[in-house]
């Protein structure tokens, strides 16, 4: 049996048409987009045009994409940029609970700076209330985040609700859509965003490459300066081939974006189904209906998921944790926290992830390697 890879959430195995891409890229396209000769000048017309690509993709302006390293910097760009640009309207930033460290931590920071932090909390389907935001937004907000599909649970949140309530109140509001663009189909304006992250390597792109949606007119700071790239927002000679790939890879999405979302759907659903019949005192986590097609979060009562998980790679099934080891500690997915889920459930948390590579086939054998790990750790003395 091949190996079995399911952390398609972590990173995507590179397509093999962005591969050829970004080769292409990179033999015909060598020269520095910001150069005036003519080779300089052939690579500035494809970095326009793999920029039209992706801009129309979530209904953009070309303008509007900022190109990044990937989610990280976009999220740290969406913060800092906005509110360091905007602290003269105001200090105080609203974000869920449940958002990406890249963002949490950006506003940690931002909070010994003198801005005031709110989180927003979620239910036990890790949503987020529009209701709440409506309640938490203050004369002084300047910026709200709330990621569009949790990455460890999958849970979808009512973007274009919130983000129309956000509207009303003249404030910025910022999406972390890394999970979500190239599986759910994405419109900035029916989204009613300001700034949306993107990253290659979730779907099936390069890592080292993603983009900041920056809706024109946004105020927003840089958080490097040098030669005024990407529209003075984000300096330093553009990743043209690492662009290439990701233009290639959403251009790759938008082909069967329903057709491959509808068969995960349908694994996932099928896997948990399976695993249901064969193990007791396993939870499902995250939204059962609003969440991403690929995404299947378990609690397994009676084990703890890193050791699990060294016993299914051993068995060539590669999955996921929610709770990380640290030092000699293990501390709770701050996900599962704010969903209300005991730490002892968290420690037994898995995340399986499917993508393109995951066969119907493979799915009884899946079931069974997790069944009989699970039962076998179970047996183990305490």
């Amino acid at each position: 049996m091949e190996p079995i890879y399911l952390d398609h959430n972590a990173t995507t195995p590179i397509d093999p048409g962005v591969i050829d891409a970004m080769a292409e890229t990179a033999r015909r396209f060598w020269a520095n987009p910001s150069s005036g000769h003519p080779p300089g000048l052939a690579a500035r017309e494809e970095l326009a045009k793999r920029r039209s690509v992706i801009a129309r993709f979530i209904g953009a302006k070309p303008e509007e994409i900022i190109f990044t390293s990937g989610g990280t910097e976009s999220d740290n760009l969406a913060v800092f940029g906005a509110a360091r640009a905007n602290q003269n309207k105001g200090r105080h930033l609203l974000i869920s609970s449940i958002e990406h460290h890249a963002v949490l931590e950006s506003c940690k920071v931002l909070s010994g700076q003198g801005f005031d932090v709110s989180h927003l909390p979620v239910d036990r389907d890790g949503r987020v209330d529009p209701d709440d935001v409506k309640k938490e937004l203050r004369k002084d907000t300047v910026l709200v985040s709330v990621m569009h599909a949790n990455n460890e649970v999958g849970t979808v949140q009512p973007i274009a609700e919130i983000g129309r309530l956000v509207r009303e109140r003249g404030v910025l509001f910022h999406t972390d859509a890394a999970q979500s663009v190239g599986k759910l189909p994405i419109h900035v304006d029916e989204l009613c965003v300001d700034l949306l992250t993107c990253s290659s390597h979730k779907i099936y792109g390069p890592k080292g490459v993603g983009f900041l949606y920056v809706r024109a007119g946004t105020n927003l700071s840089p958080l490097s300066y040098g030669g005024a790239q990407e529209g003075g927002f984000r300096s330093g000679t553009e990743n043209l081939p690492g662009i290439a790939g990701l233009a290639n890879a959403l251009e790759t999405a938008e082909k069967g974006m329903q057709k491959e979302g509808s068969l995960l759907a349908q694994l996932r659903d099928a896997l948990f189904e399976a695993l249901s019949r064969s193990l007791d005192g396993i939870d499902l986590n995250g939204h059962m209906t609003s969440r991403l097609p690929g995404t299947l979060s378990l609690s397994v009562q009676g084990v703890k998921s890193s050791d699990l998980i060294t016993l299914l790679s051993q068995k060539g099934v590669f999955v996921s944790a929610s709770a990380a080891c640290t030092t000699a500690s293990i501390h709770p997915s701050h996900v599962l926290s704010a969903m209300g889920i005991s730490p002892s459930r968290a420690a037994g948390t898995l995340r399986i992830s499917l993508g393109r590579s995951t066969r119907k086939e493979d799915l009884p054998y899946i079931a069974d390697v997790l069944s009989s790990s699970v039962k076998q750790m179970r047996r183990r003395p305490s």
